[in-house]
């Protein structure tokens, strides 16, 4: 499958503490019902680390590999040391075999966003109404995009399915 097809949705907020891990999980549990094959890809503006120290995969990073991989037999994880934080669309390309790709944060990126919006932690709306896909929010918003409650799980997975047919559609017209 050409990774161009598959159709990338941005989970964002405008700070951390409004739920978009919580409701990125139960919407993805939603999707894997339906049997959408899902990658998810989280964004870290510090630096991260997946091995522990002493773990043979951080012995063999620290040893000077810039690629370490582990492979079991129900998982594979590549870690990749890079000079410069890759794009989204460079990390998308890296992905194949799956109906939907969907991140968390990458709220300057450029594919379309579900805006998360919680009251108490944040005012206004930090992406333009453009860049929107939909907002699930604990308050209602009439900007011209669909507004979802914040717990409508079965509105937002059915909203991202009614995107996932359309985006389909055209990428099969450009076929």
């Amino acid at each position: 499958m050409n990774h161009h097809c598959i159709p990338v949705i941005s989970f964002v907020a405008g700070k951390s503490g409004s739920g978009k891990t919580t409701l990125l999980e139960k919407v993805i549990k939603r999707l894997k019902e339906d049997g959408i094959r899902v990658a998810s890809i989280k964004h870290d503006a510090h630096d991260f680390d997946m091995d522990k120290p002493g773990k043979d995969t951080w012995r063999l990073a620290r040893a000077g590999s810039d690629i370490v991989a582990i492979s079991s037999p129900r998982k594979v994880a590549i870690i990749e040391k890079v000079d410069h934080e890759k794009t989204l669309d460079e990390i998308c390309a890296m992905i194949s075999g799956v109906d939907l790709i969907v991140t968390e944060g990458f709220k300057l990126g450029s594919k379309l966003k579900i805006e998360v919006h919680r009251s108490a932690v944040h005012g206004e709306l930090v992406c333009k109404t453009s860049e929107l896909l939909a907002i699930a929010s604990d308050v209602a918003w009439d900007v011209g995009v669909p507004c979802f409650p914040i717990n409508d799980i079965e509105g937002i997975a059915g909203h991202i399915k009614w995107y996932m047919d359309k985006f389909s559609t055209v990428a099969e017209k450009i076929n």
